[in-house]
């Protein structure tokens, strides 16, 4: 059991923020967080966590996933005094930070994203884990299941996965599947590109546009320029940006600003 005290971080505000579907929270404060064949589970009182898992894990995985070495208070600190929108936003989501997914996940999750809301793609990724992942017991003697790997999606019907409520999405999943066991895309390469070449790269995938390559960009590739625009961030912009998004005065964590704005509209900027 690891106790570490972590400002800026909540666990709830990640759970709800759209950049991963397999977090959930079990109770209130408790949290159970697969990623890859990996799974721990957090409590969280206020800034004090306990991580059920070693040194070892936690230093070497869970700290670089959630982002724990970055101030996440400077980024606020250096949002303009006069945007009150972006400083409200950024009260409202101030415990959320970027985390550093799979890529291979992070591509198919959002593929499955597209015209699609968060709790429906939740149990589409918990129906291809259970279905194509490998399944691994908990230290505390629960079962849970691993993300599938491609070689496990490459050879399958381009609509099997609509038994999975993928629906039109399931050609998209096992087309990119085939493109990663076959090296047409290297995976491995895209993870060290630097952040326009890796969008250019992704976007050669069936099914991947602009927003969903940012959105890999930003939750894998920890490539913080990414700045994704769905129809939340869209909005925003049209009422409060006309001009464009101040990218220049951002430069470098535009991504965590946008992340800041889409969790503010998604829980309904009504309620301040």
């Amino acid at each position: 059991m690891i106790r570490v005290q972590i400002p800026n971080f909540d666990l709830s505000q990640i759970c709800a923020s759209g950049q991963c579907f397999r977090m959930r929270e079990t109770e209130p404060g408790h949290f159970t967080v697969p990623a890859g064949d990996r799974c721990v589970r957090i409590v969280q009182e206020g800034e004090i966590c306990e991580f059920d898992c070693g040194e070892g894990e936690f230093e070497d995985f869970w700290k670089p996933y959630f982002d724990l070495d970055q101030d996440y208070g400077a980024y606020i600190e250096k949002i303009n005094p006069r945007d009150s929108y972006l400083i409200t936003a950024a009260a409202r989501g101030s415990g959320i930070r970027i985390l550093r997914q799979d890529l291979w996940e992070t591509i198919v999750s959002f593929l499955i994203s597209q015209q699609n809301h968060i709790g429906r793609i939740r149990r589409c990724i918990e129906n291809i884990c259970t279905e194509y992942g490998s399944a691994h017991e908990s230290p505390w003697g629960e079962t849970y299941y691993g993300f599938p790997q491609p070689e496990a999606l490459a050879g399958l019907p381009e609509d099997a996965l609509k038994a999975c409520n993928l629906g039109y999405r399931s050609k998209y999943v096992v087309r990119t599947a085939r493109s990663a066991v076959s090296k047409e895309i290297d995976l491995e390469a895209v993870s060290r590109m630097p952040y326009k070449k890796a969008r250019e790269e992704l976007m050669n995938l069936y099914g991947v546009g602009g927003k969903v390559a940012d959105c890999i960009c930003l939750f894998a590739l920890h490539h913080l320029e990414a700045f994704p625009v769905d129809t939340h961030i869209r909005q925003a912009m049209e009422r409060h940006y006309r001009r464009g998004f101040p990218n220049r005065r951002y430069r470098g964590f535009q991504g965590v600003m946008q992340q800041y704005i889409f969790y503010y509209e998604l829980t309904g900027n009504a309620a301040d």
